[in-house]
């Protein structure tokens, strides 16, 4: 038997999980508060406990991998020139890294942008600006600033390569650490973001684990992979492909509902699903993240009803729930992060927010259609990715997995025919991660990517129909 642990250290709580690689089987799972501010290694000793409780030798694993979102994830202010281009392009290489984007800046730093760099406490800086060729003006000037400040945080140049060399120079004559690598927007709006990526994970491995005292976990793991987020994104990215040996379920979107932000995955092409429709803007990733940082369950559910609003909301609710009752548990869980709803009323109350969190959330990730009027006549552009045609959605969370109905919460993000301008999905399948797997894949399929989407497979619930033999 060749068995696998996998852990995910997040903020909150750490995860374990025992995956047998041979056979294909999950053999245990258990979780405990995460000590990262302390001692990293006594929340993963208390989760490691957990599992030996159920019968594993540990001595007898020969694999031991993990990720991580501890501290705070990997956090990174992005910098760029034009807010839409290079400054857009910039975000979607950190969040398609794993990264949590505390802030985005475009053209000149001023100084009172400058000290909320510093304040924020960033773990690194992506510093883009320009096209090849292009404007080399601002991203020099932003690196004299930076190299002139008090900043801390390794610098990542990612610009205009024909001002690279002297933008580089610029910030190690300041003292900076600098990494650099191709520009994430070579040509306008084409994106390159891989070798960024590449770039922001690597600092993550070589530096930011020690900074948050993840090194620590050295004596029970072979090796800290990437930010948990980075390895969703692998999991995502293997369901819908597959490998060689093991077919993929086809273009999806992953839902996931958390206390702070709903995150959503898509890996599709995104292409016009209709004739003599032209596309427009900043090209699409094929793997897209986007993180809301303001459609939480428990920390952010005061923004979440501000967002959506108090009318809507009650219509997702019972006819017996009023405006006063949506106020008062809102103010509740917010004060309470892990509270569970207990009765009939509460229950009915996340499953609205979840509702109107995932509608908010996938409207925001997908595409739209414009009408443009031109003198020769009314055309049709599309402004990001068109998944109407879209195969999957997998549900992630707490609120999903110990919801009666998680396909209606999940339901609610698909296209509206009051809104049709919006690309949602139309017809996809539901799935639900009710084993809080999809890290355990993604760090799997780094050992065995074939077995990795076996499990995934095996374990995730159907919850309408079929799809490519997983019955419900």
């Amino acid at each position: 038997m060749e068995l696998a642990l996998l852990l995910d250290i997040g903020s909150t709580y750490t995860k374990a999980t025992v995956v047998d690689v041979e056979n294909i089987e999950l053999k245990a799972k258990a979780k405990a508060s995460t000590t990262v501010w302390n001692d990293v290694n006594v929340g993963i000793e208390n989760a490691l406990n957990k599992i030996e409780e159920q019968g594993i030798d540990l001595d007898k694993i020969e694999h031991r991998l993990a990720c991580s979102s501890a501290a705070g994830g990997l956090k990174l202010v992005a910098i760029g020139l034009v807010p839409d281009l290079t400054a857009e392009a910039a975000k979607r290489a950190a969040l398609g890294a794993g990264a949590k984007v505390a802030n985005v800046y475009s053209y000149e730093i001023t100084d009172t942008e400058l000290e909320e760099i510093i304040d924020q406490e960033s773990d690194v800086i992506l510093l883009a600006g320009g096209t090849d060729g292009g404007n080399q003006e601002i991203i020099l000037k932003n690196a004299r600033t930076l190299a002139d400040s008090k900043l801390a945080a390794p610098v990542i140049v990612a610009g205009n390569k024909v001002a690279t060399n002297e933008v580089t120079e610029v910030l190690e004559e300041g003292g900076k650490e600098v990494y650099v690598t191709e520009n994430v927007m070579p040509k306008l709006e084409e994106l390159n973001i891989e070798p960024a990526r590449k770039t922001i994970r690597q600092v993550f491995l070589d530096k930011i684990i020690y900074a948050k005292g993840l090194s620590q976990a050295k004596e029970h793991i072979d090796r800290l992979i990437m930010p948990t987020p980075s390895a969703v994104m692998t999991a995502a990215e293997l369901i819908a492909e597959g490998t060689h040996d093991e077919g993929g379920l086809g273009e999806l979107i992953i839902v996931d509902i958390g206390g702070a932000t709903t995150d959503i995955h898509s890996v599709a092409a995104g292409n016009p699903t209709k004739g003599g429709v032209n596309v427009k803007g900043l090209e699409e990733p094929y793997v897209k993240r986007t993180v809301e940082g303001d459609l939480g369950m428990r920390y952010s559910a005061p923004s979440l009803l501000k967002a959506v609003g108090e009318r809507e909301l009650l219509t997702y609710l019972s006819d017996d729930i009023d405006k006063e009752q949506v106020i008062d548990y809102v103010s509740k869980v917010r004060e309470d992060v892990e509270y569970v709803p207990s009765n009939k009323e509460e229950k009915d109350l996340d499953s609205g927010l979840a509702k109107v969190a995932t509608k908010l959330a996938i409207q925001r990730h997908v595409g739209r259609i414009e009408t443009v009027y031109s003198p020769f006549g009314e055309t049709q552009v599309q402004y990001g990715k068109d998944l109407t045609d879209l195969d999957l959605i997998i549900g992630t969370g707490g609120v999903l997995v110990h919801n009666d109905k998680p396909a209606k919460v999940l339901q609610a993000g698909l296209f509206d025919e009051a809104e049709p301008t919006i690309l949602a999905p139309m017809e996809p399948g539901f799935l639900l991660d009710q084993d809080y797997l999809l890290a355990s894949i993604g760090l799997l399929s780094e050992i065995s990517a074939t077995k990795a989407l076996k499990l995934a497979k095996k374990h995730f619930k159907q919850i309408g129909g079929e799809i490519n033999g997983i019955k419900e």
